[in-house]
């Protein structure tokens, strides 16, 4: 009893194969078949390689939404190198709230020879070379946000020199802690000194002849310091054409939240626009030479994040391509067949021609004989 339910289940299986089996001996192989095939398999081995280097890859998503924190500071990164003396110069910054951020909290003045040495003038270069990349191509950006890591850095070398030339430029370095509002980074002549209606900078002291506003930024950036991120504004250099020069930089910062699979951080992107013009009062150019760089926090918020090709999605993916290629193939395979059989035939049938066959009646047949036959009627 249990053999016979047993037989009876397989044949019901066997009856709901979709996946019928065809004997050997009704398979018929030929040369336009194997070469199909091995087209056939050429073309799936390639293209799993190139799926599977897809499936390695990841790309970068972006999200956008509103920036709900105000009550933040925020960090702002700088290392500036300013051609003149760190005595006759001063940095600080005051916001739309007339807060002033005194230099000395954060700020480090390094004496400095303002000139690069060869391995330095070899860093800048290569750095001026990828900033002009990222303007032509802005998928770069992706790339430098994958490879950002905590232990890679893009900072000015040091001197490999010992330069005997007194130095004649100050580096000013550090980074500063502001308010989350609008405000105005300046680097001017005299050092900054507070005032009931502002601040102001004790610039009588300093010779107009000294001065001079060549500037160098190295790295100046928003938020979380992060090696390996390369900012608009790193490896810019300006040389000042007169003593009373003007160096405007109007940046907007963008908030961002940044994470990939070797870091995640909360930074800052920022675009700028740049802007410079000799202070002259008699032409109607007026300002206060120095270097200005005025910034404005965006309300939106990006977020930026690596993801990566789910396994089961390579696996449809990989299934599809296989059995796409197969069943094409197969179709074009059996067209061309169809085809060629079809000329063939006509050819064939081209071939013969036909035979007049008299009656006895007169009449002639143009039918051709099935047989032939020595004796006439």
């Amino acid at each position: 009893m249990r053999r016979l339910n047993r037989k009876k289940t397989l044949n019901l299986m066997k009856e709901l194969d979709a996946f019928p089996k065809v004997p050997e001996s009704y398979v018929e192989t030929s040369a336009s078949g194997g070469t199909v095939s091995l087209i056939a398999f050429t073309t799936i081995a390639f293209l799993t390689v190139m799926e599977f280097m897809v499936y390695r890859d990841t790309w970068m998503k972006y999200e956008y939404e509103v920036d709900k924190d105000f009550t933040s500071k925020l960090r702002i990164n700088i290392d500036i190198t300013v051609a003149m003396r760190c005595q006759y110069v001063g940095a600080d910054v005051l916001d739309l709230a007339e807060t002033m951020v005194a230099s000395a909290d954060g700020l480090i003045y390094e004496p400095v020879v303002f000139e690069l040495s060869p391995q330095q003038k070899e860093w800048q270069r290569m750095l001026q070379l990828i900033q002009s990349r990222l303007q032509e191509e802005h998928s770069l950006q992706d790339v430098i946000f994958k490879s950002a890591f905590k232990s890679a850095s893009t900072a000015l070398p040091p001197r490999e020199d010992n330069s005997l030339q007194s130095p004649d430029a100050c580096r000013i370095h550090g980074h500063l802690y502001v308010n989350k509002v609008a405000g105005n980074f300046h680097i001017t002549v005299g050092k900054a000194i507070p005032h009931p209606r502002g601040h102001a900078h004790l610039a009588a002291l300093v010779s107009h002849e000294s001065y001079n506003f060549s500037h160098r930024i190295d790295h100046l950036s928003f938020g979380e310091l992060i090696p390996g991120i390369i900012n608009p504004l790193d490896g810019t250099e300006k040389i000042a054409s007169d003593h009373n020069q003007m160096f405007q930089y109007f940046i907007t910062v963008v908030p961002t939240k940044l994470h990939t699979y070797k870091i995640s951080a909360e930074t800052h992107q920022f675009s700028v626009t740049e802007r410079e013009r000799v202070i002259n009062h008699a032409a109607g150019s007026h300002g206060v030479s120095g270097i200005f760089m005025k910034y404005d926090i965006s309300s939106l918020m990006v977020t930026v994040t690596e993801e990566h090709m789910p396994f089961w999605q390579f696996l449809v993916r990989l299934c599809g391509i296989i059995g796409g290629i197969f069943s094409t193939t197969g179709i074009l395979h059996g067209f061309g067949r169809f085809v060629a059989e079809v000329i063939f035939c006509r050819f064939r049938l081209g071939s013969y021609k036909s035979t007049a066959v008299p009656l006895p009646d007169g009449h002639t047949s143009n039918h051709l004989p099935l047989s032939t036959d020595n004796n006439t009627h």
